[in-house]
């Protein structure tokens, strides 16, 4: 329906945030009011949900790449976050420097994942023919005095399960940057499907080697997976899950530029993160703020923390991204939409997250729900001022200047980030 980067962003923009003080998008909604959500979307995945991202799949890239050399032992915490910072440095590097070769590792590693799910996925059926299915049958009977079916478990659940399918809706932030867009309605509609099949089939083939407490007490379950099956060619699965993942962060970094830069082009982030490489057409500095902030976020190293918190404030906008859905079905009803999707579905995707949202907090309260609200909320403080009442200092504009002499970076022009566009 928008042939415009940023995703979720674009569509809280278009519905929501085009209010003014001159002119009203949708009823009677005030001014101040309009542009807030789409803000909040950009303030929260900038600052939060994008960096912790890059962390977990840094930190997994290093759990994956240091586990055979650390058979016996944990993996040292100063070695795993060291580890993690330079997979940061270098996805973030790559991106900044050019799209093409930011394409070309993404599609290595992607096929570099799907040759390590195959190869878990046949001796998974190996074993099925062999008749191992103990675990499968009966391996989780002794755990049904301990299964929680509270509302806020099965929640905390999704969040880790749904945590493995987040990139669904990433090719939406890079949208002016394909060459076909419709391109884009079809890697969703045979991705999605292709990889859920390759998830629930290698997780089948986990379950034919391993009890779910050999599950449960590994760091690398693929590691260990490829221990008990592979013998000495056990060490060629954590280099390809190591490469899956480094993928997987690659991607992350690629989209993540794309959100803050066009969030700055509309004026709702610092100007400097809209601005363009004069030479590689890269949004180098918007990259580079992900990045560096990726590294913060490394050291706490509480992955299964991140997850949560990352899928609650997750939720909370993909529930805001469906009401725009169906406020543009009233209020654009004369869009062109080369795919109209019964309305059915972003109500039924609305009422999904109201629930992940909901559920946790109303059965389960944690501070660390209010925490996440909190910081949300808080990007208020910067819509205000800055945004809303256009608040300016000069000395941002020193720093802007400073910006672009040091990243050789200039504003954009309305075209799309580079020349050659992606398929």
């Amino acid at each position: 329906m928008l042939p415009l980067s940023g995703g979720d962003y674009s569509y809280l923009h278009e519905a929501y945030g085009k209010n003014t003080k001159k002119h009203k998008t949708f009823g009677n909604i005030p001014a101040f009011l309009g542009p807030i959500p789409s803000f909040l979307f950009a303030w929260t995945l900038t600052f939060v949900m994008k960096p912790s991202a890059l962390a977990i799949m840094s930190m997994s890239f290093a759990t994956y790449a240091l586990a055979p050399f650390y058979p016996d032992c944990g993996i040292p915490d100063v070695v795993l976050k060291l580890t993690a910072a330079a997979v940061i440095l270098v996805v973030s590097g790559v991106n900044s420097y050019s799209v093409k070769y930011a394409v070309r590792v993404q599609s290595f590693f992607t096929y570099a994942k799907v040759i390590a799910l195959i190869i878990i996925i046949v001796g998974g059926i190996v074993n099925l023919a062999n008749g191992k299915t103990e675990y499968l049958v009966n391996g989780f009977e002794k755990f049904d005095d301990e299964i929680e079916t509270s509302f806020s478990s099965i929640a905390l659940a999704i969040y880790s399960g749904m945590w493995a399918y987040d990139g669904w809706n990433n090719l939406n932030l890079a949208t002016e940057e394909l060459k076909h867009p419709r391109h884009l309605v079809i890697a969703v509609l045979v991705g999605v499907p292709f990889v859920t099949i390759l998830y629930i089939l290698t997780n089948i083939a986990y379950f034919t080697v391993m009890s779910p407490e050999e599950v449960l007490a590994s760091d690398a379950v693929a590691v260990t997976w490829a221990d008990a099956m592979l013998g000495v060619m056990a060490w060629c699965i954590p280099i390809f899950v190591a490469a899956s993942v480094f993928g997987a962060a690659n991607g992350s970094v690629f989209t993540a530029g794309r959100i803050s830069h066009v969030a700055a082009r509309n004026g709702r982030m610092p100007e400097l993160l809209s601005f363009i490489h004069a030479r590689r057409y890269t949004p180098s500095p918007a990259i580079i703020l992900n990045g560096f902030l990726g590294l913060l976020m490394i050291i706490p190293s509480n992955i299964e923390g991140l997850i949560d918190f990352f899928s609650f404030t997750g939720w909370m906008f993909y529930a805001s991204t469906m009401t725009a859905l169906i406020v543009m079905r009233w209020t654009r009803p004369n869009f062109k939409r080369p795919i109209k999707v019964p309305i059915v579905l972003p109500i039924l995707v609305f009422i999904i997250a109201i629930y992940l949202l909901f559920a946790p907090i109303v059965e389960n309260p944690q501070i660390e729900y209010l925490f996440a609200v909190m910081f949300v909320l808080a990007g208020l403080l910067m819509y205000t001022p800055f945004v809303y009442y256009s608040v300016h200092f000069d000395a941002s504009d020193k720093l802007t200047i400073l910006g672009q002499l040091f990243f050789e970076v200039i504003p954009p022009r309305g075209e799309a980030l580079h020349p050659d566009h992606l398929e």
